[in-house]
């Protein structure tokens, strides 16, 4: 592709070198350079790409898209300034891949808790509905039926519009996208066109990146902030921050809400380990999903699908049939009777809503096992908040590794201990190992018991100092259970 279409609508502060010329690829990883590739120097958290200018050019790339030119430039390459080189990525790979969200009707899922469900929900509900779909989210993503592994919640510019192509490539008429804060923050949505966005709900969370509350929020807001006039911003009402999301959009302007009018209203009329019984717009419906987070979850996915021209009925009926997204308030059960829910619930507000979900629907005489742990190299104030929310919220708490990454998992663990209160101490393990976690909690449980496994959910492995081990919720749960004579 020749370069001078690479750089449409990019601003440069400086050029030297030619532009008329031939590129064959954009990275932004000095190690994945290729002959005539564009090289993007970006200011990452962990290294900067500007040190890495000269090896890469070296080693076949004959552009360089930099914040500051290097003092030594090579004759052959073109070197173009620009001011801020994550955004010119982001710009550059929807030019160099034809734009591929224009040809999509692209949804954008923002929020702390819940984005996967409902992302998930809207492409099992579309494909039900006949559609080509696309899915990216933290789960896996999907073009129709076909599984694509993920790596992050919403990938890098490159890998994001080569799969949005792909999808495009597929027939896939929508694709429905987690949208997180970090990938606002750090421009990975640049470049991309959304027909809406979809706001869930704001808690305490990622504040390691973000360091502030306030910044947090701005992140989220800012995915608003930048869409068009021709597409939909819906928000939830009930969250206290839900109308801030779309104080400065152009888009059109829509509510959903359990406990206050709004464009797209719910009413819980029952709510059981069996699923969820709700009024949904004066429409009587019975969902297979457990919990009012996931009535909201149900009411968020019904306000897309009417805004997107679904009709009501053919989407009710759709969604009453469907399950959730693996890893969230998935279901164990062992001959025992006793009950086991794995949820990826990582944040407070999302570990309470799990846990007062259950003590909603148990009868009063089942006893709450939790088992739950911190992420290392992460959000570090919310680990005491997590364990006392645990406590307050179950009968026995057993406090465990989750992903230490490169902390020590005993200074985790007694971070976490730091916020169970005295009274809390007598139903409260610490036990290091996560799997011996999840043996003792089985071997503590009795029949009718309910064992909540939170923090990973669909995840497959524990990431301990860089090494990423087999490790399955689930799986190991489940195989606990079954050894229980």
């Amino acid at each position: 592709m020749q370069l001078q279409d690479v750089l449409y609508g990019i601003t440069i502060t400086s050029l030297v070198g030619n532009t008329s010329r031939e590129v064959t690829a954009l990275v932004f990883d000095s190690r994945k350079v290729v002959k005539d590739s564009v090289f993007f120097a970006i200011r990452g958290t962990m290294s900067d790409g500007h040190q890495y200018i000269d090896d890469t050019v070296e080693a076949g790339a004959s552009v360089v898209i930099c914040e500051v030119l290097p003092e030594i430039r090579r004759e052959l390459a073109t070197y173009i300034q620009v001011e801020n080189s994550s955004v010119a990525l982001g710009q550059m790979a929807a030019n160099f891949y034809g734009h591929p969200s224009s040809k999509l009707k692209l949804i954008g899922i923002t929020g702390t808790n819940g984005k996967t469900t409902i992302a998930t929900l809207l492409f099992k509900l579309f494909r039900e509905l006949g559609y080509g779909v696309g899915l990216i989210s933290t789960v896996q993503n999907h073009i129709n039926d076909v599984v694509v592994p993920s790596t992050h919640t919403t990938p890098d510019p490159i890998a994001l519009n080569e799969l949005l192509q792909s999808m495009v490539d597929d027939g896939c008429e929508y694709c429905f996208m987690e949208v997180s804060s970090h990938a606002v923050s750090q421009h990975r949505i640049e470049g991309l066109t959304f027909r809406g966005g979809v706001f869930s709900n704001i808690t305490h969370d990622h504040l390691d990146f973000h360091h502030t509350f306030d910044n947090y929020i701005k992140a989220k807001k800012a995915f608003f902030d930048v869409l068009p006039a021709n597409a939909f911003a819906l928000t939830n009402l009930d969250d206290r921050n839900g109308m801030v999301m779309l104080q400065n959009t152009k888009a059109t302007k829509k509510t959903y809400a359990l406990k206050q009018l709004a464009d797209f209203k719910a009413k819980i009329i029952e709510n059981s380990f069996s699923g969820l019984h709700l009024d949904i717009d004066q429409a009587d419906v019975f969902f297979k999903l457990v919990g009012s987070f996931n009535a909201y979850n149900l009411l968020a996915v019904y306000g897309t699908a009417m805004m997107l021209g679904e009709e009501q009925l053919a989407v009710l009926t759709a969604l009453s049939n469907l399950t959730g997204a693996e890893g969230r308030f998935d279901y164990v059960s062992s001959k025992q009777q006793i009950i086991g829910i794995v949820d990826y619930a990582h944040t407070p507000d999302a570990v309470q809503n799990v846990l007062s979900t259950i003590q909603d629907i148990r009868k009063g005489t089942e006893q709450v096992i939790t088992i739950i742990g911190c992420g290392g190299d992460r959000d570090k104030t919310k680990r005491p908040v997590m364990a006392q929310v645990a406590c307050d919220w179950s009968d026995k708490v057993i406090l465990t590794s989750d992903n230490p990454r490169t902390e020590d998992p005993q200074t985790i663990l007694s971070e976490m201990e730091a916020g169970v209160s005295p009274t809390n101490k007598r139903k409260t393990l610490s036990i290091l190992d996560r799997r011996e976690a999840i043996k003792t909690a089985c071997h503590l449980a009795k029949p009718g018991d309910i064992i909540v496994l939170a923090g990973k959910g669909h995840e497959k492995y524990q990431d301990i100092n860089g090494v990423k081990y087999h490790f399955d919720d689930k799986e190991i749960l489940t195989e606990q259970l079954n050894l229980i004579s």
